[in-house]
């Protein structure tokens, strides 16, 4: 149970923060923003504000946003029955199409005819007489229940994304990837800062009857293994590890003295592994500057092993190679073993690895919308709707099957393997 709350949390966070990415920029762009969502399925709860509508949905895996589009407009069928709520001026600025219970009270209205998008008028019978037509105007910044009963503001034209500037259309598209990217760097430099700080080379007190113990002191600064200078905690240990059961020198720096002692590594059992030690704990550099520098490192090493990674995906593809959600789930259930650090460190992880993955020139993908922006952008228009609805299929298609291929390959791996 522990594990999937952790995996619900890590899942639910790093939908939420790329959806909040999209939802922040389509805003400030002028974009309408029809719905806000946390979770996925039917809704728990819902609130409005500025044209907004936010809901709380039953399943809690991720979220979504709706932004106002061609594919997301508000349209009412011919024979639709609707409750009409009108201001003082006559305008409609509500709309119930759920044909459901009355949740409004206005006119009943058998829709013959409804234009939400340019024209913002709907007409019909009004309480089942059809011995006269009634028209209405509809007012922009009206509202419409649909059959799920989510009430969201209409999608007029001036307000839908594919009428944005290019831009903001970009800078919409990326803001998603992008917000992952930063959450990674945020979470790793959060973590440095709170959590001890690095080793350095000085020596913090020694281990009782290890090899240490009869040559080092407190305070001795380690400064090369066999000739060989070391510049930090991890690279004496690598220096250790690679001399093994052998007599190694040791040159260090005690007060204004710099000396050399002779000792041998030990072989010892930890956490199952059998390693060489010492015996000694090294002293920690607790300067703030210090643990934000190994934060921002840690990032960044982190990014470029991923764009590495993805080079390599791509010139040597291979299904294992990539995790599902059955993947992270387990990689979540192994991490959680080692505790809190190395889950926010997964956490960090995972996030840049969702962002550079959503930054991939696929369609369907973030990247694959970047794509389609640049082609516009070249060529000061953007392609036929017929076109781009074709490469949208195609690759909505292709993630689909590598989807499925994947969740194949991870509940092998993971399960039956």
């Amino acid at each position: 149970m522990t594990t999937v709350l952790i995996f619900l949390v890590i899942f639910g966070l790093l939908v939420f923060v790329h959806e909040f990415g999209h939802f922040f920029v389509a805003k400030k762009s002028g974009v309408l923003v029809r719905e806000f969502s946390i979770g996925m399925g039917p809704k728990l709860f819902q609130t409005r504000k500025k044209k907004t509508s936010y809901t709380v949905r039953w399943l809690p895996l991720g979220g979504y946003v709706r932004l106002a589009g061609k594919d997301d407009i508000s349209t009412i069928d011919p024979g639709t029955n609707v409750i009409l709520a009108l201001d003082k001026a006559g305008k409609v600025v509500r709309i119930d199409a759920s044909e459901s219970d009355i949740t409004i009270s206005g006119i009943p209205l058998q829709v013959t005819k409804a234009d939400l998008v340019k024209e913002l008028t709907i007409q019909g019978y009004e309480n089942g007489d059809e011995s006269k037509e009634f028209k209405y105007s509809v007012d922009h910044d009206a509202t419409i229940i649909d059959n799920t009963g989510t009430e969201l503001s209409i999608a007029p034209e001036d307000t839908q994304f594919q009428n944005a500037k290019i831009w903001q259309k970009i800078a919409t598209n990326i803001a998603g990837p992008l917000m992952n990217i930063i959450l990674g760097f945020v979470i790793f430099i959060i973590w440095s800062i709170s959590t001890v700080g690095p080793s350095t080379t000085t020596v913090a007190r020694t281990l009782e009857d290890s090899p240490a113990s009869t040559v080092l002191k407190k305070n001795d600064q380690l400064v090369a293994v066999n000739g060989k200078k070391v510049t930090s905690f991890e690279d004496f240990s690598e220096r250790v590890a690679e001399n093994k059961r052998k007599t190694m020198q040791l040159t260090i720096k005690r007060g204004y003295k710099t000396k050399t002692v002779s000792l041998k590594p030990k072989l010892v059992n930890y956490n199952g592994e059998k390693v060489y030690q010492i015996g000694i704990y090294a002293k920690s550099d607790e300067r703030f500057s210090v643990k934000l520098a190994r934060g921002w490192n840690m990032a960044v090493n982190t990014t470029g092993l991923i764009f590495k990674a993805v080079g390599n995906l791509i010139s040597h593809f291979s299904l294992n190679k990539l995790s599902g959600p059955v993947g992270i789930y387990s990689q979540t259930s192994q991490v959680s073993k080692f505790g809190v650090s190395a889950v926010v460190v997964f956490l960090a992880m995972i996030s840049i690895n969702l962002g550079i993955m959503n930054l991939l020139p696929i369609p369907g993908l973030d990247g694959g919308k970047l794509l389609l922006n640049l082609v516009e952008l070249i060529r000061g228009k953007p392609i036929s709707e017929e076109h781009e609805t074709a490469v949208e299929i195609a690759g909505v298609v292709f993630l689909l099957i590598l989807i499925i291929l994947v969740t194949g390959n991870d509940i092998y791996r993971y399960f039956i393997k």
